[in-house]
């Protein structure tokens, strides 16, 4: 009897792969067909259709910031509007607000309160600040967990990885009615984007410039939640990868869409301006 019942485990942990193997197999199928059948312009195509919809929209977050080492958490509030404006309101703690920020197609302001200075730019300095080549689309599309909408959409090549669709472009290129210097003519991306076989919507992406292979923008997207019937990452993390690694993990509440908003953005006389 003993020896029947060991026979049986036996048996057991031996079909316990091929049961596996044979109810995966249906999943992989599934997830090839798209590509096989459709390829890459099909899931480019479902990933618009599922992008967040919005002239106007507005969340609170609370967020960890790490560079060099170094950790500080923060909570605030972001308001955009679409391919307009964003604004950011950071509060470090006792929920006093410490930084604000007005950022347009082509400038960027900042009011810091805790030593009573101003800065008004343009991109230029953040980027040398952070280390990386940014643009008020390339932000609004992070921030939001959407694709680029003033880029090229270029040839995207189709693939399945970890279980995930991957969308990769090696050039990817501003349009020509949205380049407001020369310089931008210098700005080429390659990029990666992951999609979720299910809702289509957009788990993770990269990118970075082909003349900077050493800086990569990357984020992640997690926890959707319904939003006015349309799904958005309640959590988020972005990092710069650069000669200093900067990570920042977010997670967003009372999101609401559609609702208009007030930017106020006002310079105190007292304060100096950030050379």
């Amino acid at each position: 009897m003993i020896y029947f019942q060991r026979l049986r485990r036996f048996r057991l942990l031996l079909l316990a792969p091929l049961f596996f193997i044979a109810s995966c197999s249906p999943a992989r199928k599934i997830l090839k067909a798209p590509i096989k059948e459709e390829g890459a312009d099909f899931l480019f195509a479902k990933l618009k259709e599922k992008e967040l919809k919005f002239t106007w929209f507005s969340a609170k977050f609370s967020a960890e910031y790490s560079n060099k080492g170094k950790k500080n958490s923060f909570s605030g509030q972001i308001r955009i509007r679409k391919d307009s404006l964003i604004w950011i309101s950071l509060t470090p703690m006792l929920g006093i607000e410490a930084v604000r920020l007005m950022i347009s197609q082509d400038s960027v302001k900042m009011i810091n309160r805790l030593n009573d200075t101003y800065f008004t730019g343009d991109y230029e300095y953040v980027n040398r600040f952070l280390n990386t080549n940014i643009d008020f689309d390339l932000l609004q599309a992070f921030l939001l967990g959407n694709d680029l909408q003033f880029y090229e959409d270029g040839t995207f090549r189709a693939s399945i990885d970890h279980g995930a669709y991957k969308l990769s472009t090696g050039e990817r290129r501003k349009l020509k009615k949205f380049v407001r210097n020369s310089q931008e003519n210098l700005k080429i991306f390659i990029q990666n984007i992951w999609l979720d076989p299910v809702n289509f919507k957009i788990t993770h992406a990269d990118v970075k410039e082909i003349r900077r292979d050493n800086i990569k923008l990357e984020s992640t997207y997690d926890d959707f939640e319904l939003v006015e019937g349309q799904l958005f990452p309640r959590k988020m993390t972005y990092v710069i990868w650069a000669e200093n690694t900067i990570r920042v993990k977010s997670d967003f509440s009372k999101m609401t869409i559609n609702n208009p908003l007030q930017f106020p953005f006002k310079i105190p006389a007292s304060y100096q301006p950030v050379k």
